[in-house]
């Protein structure tokens, strides 16, 4: 009988701190996050300096929190993984040595992590990934569209080529004086509002699955500055629904037409703007018209900065062999192979 196998995951990219405990890569036993958007918040972004030092408070807690909640000793445990990037270096450094600090001291093996994979990997705690597969992964930092064929296997066939959905979200959210995190606040407003504004989308070069929101980003700024100009008002939901309709129109066409052509059985959405409402539902209308593709959508719990993703992506390099050195260092501009 196979042994169940055990992995700590540790995540502190960016403003989380966050540790978690999955079983066999696809069950959760606990999962810890320590958010800091209440102090990055009156800075209107994350504050690297801040965020490095808030992890350096919480790492130890968090850990210790979720080994009780998995009920666990350290000496049960299989492996140790760890973010090494993208991210925040300073943040990334933080985690990176309390794996191993842990690994050392209780002589586990260490796994290195990337970021973006673990956010793909959040959807194997959902369901079981079927190959080949395409990942749109929409996050702060992140806009890609990633093709894999295997296990471990990653081929970013469309990525931003400026501002990532997620920036342009909180740039946005900053123009119609929202608080930071912009993202939920624009979805929200969007719900209450009609797209009447008609603003770009960038769809580039024919057959290109790249993205730009930067355009999209300037486009908003300029139609607020001109009716301020002219002394007229435009209504915030209305802006917040036309700019959110141009994102999503993109972000899903793009998909839909990259699931075709690559033949895929699965669609996973990854990363934090996942958790946007207008995009899971867009997407689901639309992929229900791919009736041989599967739409996998994590719960809002996993589309933000967690440690189970971590934990999860780990597992399958644990399983494939894939070891870190105890000279591991963190990697802020870490590529996605």
């Amino acid at each position: 009988m196979n042994k169940d196998v055990y992995v700590l995951g540790i995540e502190t990219s960016c403003d989380e701190t966050a540790a978690a405990i999955v079983k066999n890569g696809k069950e959760i036993m606990a999962n810890v996050v320590a958010s800091q958007i209440e102090s990055h918040k009156r800075f209107g972004g994350v504050v690297p300096e801040v965020a490095s030092r808030h992890h350096v408070e919480q790492i130890t807690l968090v850990i210790e929190k979720a080994m009780h909640e998995a009920n666990l000793s350290f000496a049960e445990l299989d492996a140790i993984a760890v973010t090494q990037g993208p991210g925040l270096v300073g943040a990334l450094l933080i985690g990176v040595n309390a794996a191993k600090a842990l690994a050392f001291a209780y002589q586990l093996p260490l796994v290195a992590v990337h970021h973006i994979a673990g956010h793909i990997y959040a959807n194997r705690l959902v369901t079981e990934m079927k190959f080949p597969l395409l990942a749109l992964v929409v996050s702060g930092g992140h806009t890609e569209l990633v093709y894999m064929k295997e296990h471990g296997s990653f081929e970013v066939i469309g990525e931003t080529r400026d501002d990532a959905a997620g920036e342009a979200y909180d740039k946005v959210a900053r123009a119609l004086r929202l608080p930071y995190p912009g993202g939920p606040h624009i979805d929200r407003l969007a719900h209450e509002g009609r797209a009447t504004l008609d603003l770009p989308r960038a769809w580039l070069e024919d057959g290109s699955y790249d993205f730009s929101f930067s355009g999209l980003k300037s486009a908003v700024i300029n139609t607020l500055h001109n009716a301020e100009q002219r002394g007229e008002t435009i209504e915030i939901q209305d802006m917040a629904a036309s700019f959110q309709e141009s994102v999503i129109d993109v972000l899903v066409t793009k998909t839909i037409k990259a699931a075709q052509e690559y033949h895929v059985r699965q669609v996973l959405l990854a990363g934090g703007v996942a958790a946007n409402r207008g995009l899971r539902t867009a997407l689901e209308q639309k992929m229900a018209e791919l009736q041989e593709v599967e739409l996998v959508i994590p719960p809002l719990s996993l589309c933000t900065d967690n440690a189970a993703m971590i934990a999860a992506a780990g597992t399958i390099l644990f399983a494939h062999g894939k070891r870190s050195e105890l000279s591991l260092n963190a990697d802020p501009g870490l590529e996605l192979e």
